[in-house]
């Protein structure tokens, strides 16, 4: 009898231990499917190399309309899901071909959140990028029109940036701002993130003009697929690249023409389709009702 209610205790004792583990872990959504039935899709140009930011023209010098939303994510064939035999069909994987810029964004709208992905480059670039790195990126807390930026393509965001060698950058996206831990530029330099250097803002018209280089260089080699975690919480982000924080940025905001800021706290999720092949897997989202405390420290 008495190995009996020992044994009865052991198991209400584990099992209460697990329950209560299990509640403090993320709980994860899933976002993507074959039929990407939680994005919506968005092309605007073919862009060509000496593309100047303007609205480009056709040869009769009238200006070119944009694409603009796809009644179906996969029409046109830039986003779509990849069959393959060493996938489950529960777990595709997306290709953005890239050949056409523009973003793939999720239906919802997202505040407080973890975001992860993995990712990995194909094989295929196309003009204007056909001889320079492969880029791509994740667009963060994006709000308003499509197509308020240098590219005429994405929403005023925060970028993440996926570029090969720079997996972790920072972009400012039409008049977004932020202030980033980063090393002072200097000269021709870019600012380069660090988690031990003060703030500084970055973005519109601010003292950095729009662009910051991530900590270090965490890529893994062509062909592998690399995790990215995007932390957001109440302003504040953390950009990690397998593992490693390699930007930690705050006071998310946009700014408008006469210097007035608004915060930037939340929006939806885009993935750019930037002239260069990529594919990506296992794409979730946790909601967050605060900042993990691992990552508190570096805000403080």
């Amino acid at each position: 009898m008495k190995l009996s209610l020992s044994c009865t205790l052991m198991l209400l004792l584990t099992s209460f231990f697990c329950s209560s583990n299990d509640h403090q872990q993320p709980r994860w959504s899933p976002l993507l499917d074959t039929k990407l039935s939680q994005w919506q899709g968005y092309l605007s140009y073919r862009h060509e190399a000496g593309y100047n930011g303007d609205i480009p023209k056709d040869k009769h010098g009238n200006d070119i309309a944009p694409i603009g939303l796809l009644d179906d994510p996969q029409q046109y064939g830039i986003f779509t899901t990849v069959p393959t035999q060493s996938e489950q069909s529960n777990n595709p994987i997306l290709k953005i071909s890239g050949e056409i810029y523009g973003g793939l964004t999720t239906k919802q709208s997202y505040d407080n959140y973890h975001f992860t992905l993995k990712f990995k480059w194909g094989d295929k670039v196309f003009p204007p990028r056909k001889h320079l790195l492969k880029d791509s990126g994740i667009l963060y807390h994006p709000v308003g029109e499509h197509g308020q930026e240098y590219w005429r393509s994405w929403m005023v965001s925060q970028e993440f940036q996926i570029m090969e060698g720079h997996i972790g950058d920072y972009w400012s996206q039409g008049n977004s701002a932020i202030d980033i831990r980063a090393y002072l530029p200097e000269y021709v330099m870019n600012a380069v993130a660090d988690e031990n250097q003060p703030f500084r803002s970055v973005g519109s018209q601010q003292s950095i003009n729009g662009f910051v280089l991530r900590k270090e260089n965490f890529e893994r080699p062509a062909g592998s697929w690399n995790t990215l975690e995007l932390i957001c919480f109440e302003g504040k982000s953390l950009h990690l690249v397998n593992g490693e924080v390699v930007m930690v940025l705050k006071d998310s905001r946009t700014v408008d023409k006469n210097g007035v800021a608004t915060p930037l706290l939340a929006g939806k999720i885009q993935l750019q389709s930037e002239a260069a092949e990529i594919y990506y897997k296992d794409i979730f989202i946790s909601q967050l009702t605060e900042l993990p405390q691992q990552y508190q420290p570096l805000f403080d």
